[in-house]
């Protein structure tokens, strides 16, 4: 019999990217075959974001696109969105199985079970029961390879469902890591790990902890990392300012393999704002760490989210947030339009910004980033870095990014893909 095929979309982030690569190998271990999500497959999975209302529309126009596609094949809508809204997802024609947090890894088994006509199926549960860890990694789709090492969430910021779609804060143990990064290397084609998780700095929360006093800390991770033979370059996706202590960027300032790069979110350039968003840090703390950054990194990448039209977001709270980005020594912005989400606190907020302010503002700080972005990468002209070089032979061009990621882009030679090389800016 002629093996299944699946084929897989993400919606979202680096970390879902890494979620939706281990489910592919999970399938195909399995004896499903590999098919591009624009082909004709039997299956095909969805795994979702739920951060802003665009995410939510994008999964249902999928949904409708794979109607028209392939009317006969299976789809499976799983992620955040498929926890947060597993009725409202079973409701859109098209849709045959969902699948929340717990069930997600059991992909699967859920896939031999349903047979075309059943009923759309929900497997999900209270957010608040789900416990494990499950570790995961992309492998072969980028020349980078994504590493999840943390899960969940305990704050509660105002604006966001990530806990109610995530639950709590839940990690590997380091040694697990330690096992899963040795055996990366060990493929002899993995150059550059990025740690993912949904709160990156909160890791060390694990079932197996006898005491308090003997949990882990991502400092001991990154130190452990750094030992391990094998692998060239290490990239933290994004970790909390409050998270990220003076030990950890010390010790980034003489590491041989943790880059000069940190994305920090920010959210709002303002103390009374981000007393609204529940953020756990003001502004002054920001400051001192980016400060601290490049005393003794004057060549770090620091990125920065934003959020532009929360509720309360006054002309001159808007301005005290640009004021402030203007005067730190930042590389880019990643600026996300606030987006009303059920269940959250900020639904309580007052004054409601209207959208077209909202995407001004937007506008106004995307413009921004591009500045920042020219003035640090002028600020490196001349200068000769480490490149980790990337391909694909669909295009004339290859691209890759130095250790303080800057973007190179050259034409195509396939010699290069995956080598770090000496590149004058």
């Amino acid at each position: 019999m002629t093996a299944k095929t699946v084929a897989f979309h993400t919606l979202g982030c680096k970390f879902n990217f890494s979620e939706t690569s281990g489910l592919s190998r999970l399938l195909a271990a399995e004896g499903f075959g590999k098919k591009e999500f624009d082909e004709v497959a039997d299956i095909y999975v969805i795994n979702t974001c739920s951060v802003t209302e665009n995410a939510d529309k994008e999964c249902r126009y999928l949904v409708r696109k794979l109607r028209r596609q392939a009317p006969e094949s299976m789809v499976v809508i799983t992620g955040c969105y498929a926890q947060l809204k597993p009725q409202e997802i079973a409701g859109i024609p098209g849709v045959d199985l969902v699948l929340g947090a717990a069930e997600k890894f059991n992909l699967a088994q859920h896939i031999k079970e349903w047979s075309k006509g059943d009923a759309t199926k929900i497997c999900s549960c209270d957010i608040q029961e789900v416990s494990e860890f499950n570790p995961s990694y992309s492998l072969g789709d980028r020349t980078r390879t994504f590493l999840k090492v943390q899960d969940g969430c305990d704050y509660n910021c105002s604006f966001c469902t990530i806990p109610m779609a995530r639950g709590r804060s839940r990690s590997d143990t380091v040694a697990r890591t330690v096992r899963t990064v040795e055996e990366l290397a060990a493929r002899g084609d993995v150059r550059e790990i990025v740690l993912t998780g949904v709160n990156l700095g909160d890791f060390g929360k694990h079932e197996n902890l006898a005491s308090a006093e003997a949990r882990e800390t991502f400092f001991h991770l990154m130190q452990a990392l750094e030992a391990i033979e094998g692998i060239d370059r290490y990239r933290i996706s994004s970790i909390e300012p409050n998270l990220l202590t003076p030990e950890m960027i010390e010790w980034t300032a003489g590491s041989r393999k943790f880059m000069p790069h940190f994305h920090l979110p920010l959210q709002s350039g303002s103390n009374h704002l981000l007393g609204l968003m529940r953020r756990r840090y003001k502004r002054e703390l920001y400051a001192e760490r980016v400060q601290l950054i490049k005393s003794l990194m004057p060549h770090c990448a620091i990125g920065v989210d934003t959020i532009v039209g929360f509720p309360g977001e006054t002309d001159e709270l808007f301005r005290e947030t640009v004021d402030f980005l203007q005067e730190l020594d930042v590389s880019y912005l990643h600026v996300f339009t606030y987006s009303e989400r059920d269940n959250t606190k900020a639904l309580e907020l007052k004054p409601i910004i209207p959208t077209p302010v909202r995407q001004e503002r937007n506008k106004f700080l995307r413009n921004l980033s591009y500045r920042k972005m020219q003035e640090f990468t002028r600020r490196h002209q001349g200068q000769t870095r480490k490149v980790l070089l990337e391909g694909h032979v669909t295009t004339p061009l290859m691209e890759g990014y130095t250790d303080n990621y800057i973007k190179v882009t050259t034409p195509y030679r396939e010699e290069w893909v995956n080598r770090i090389m000496d590149w004058t800016l």
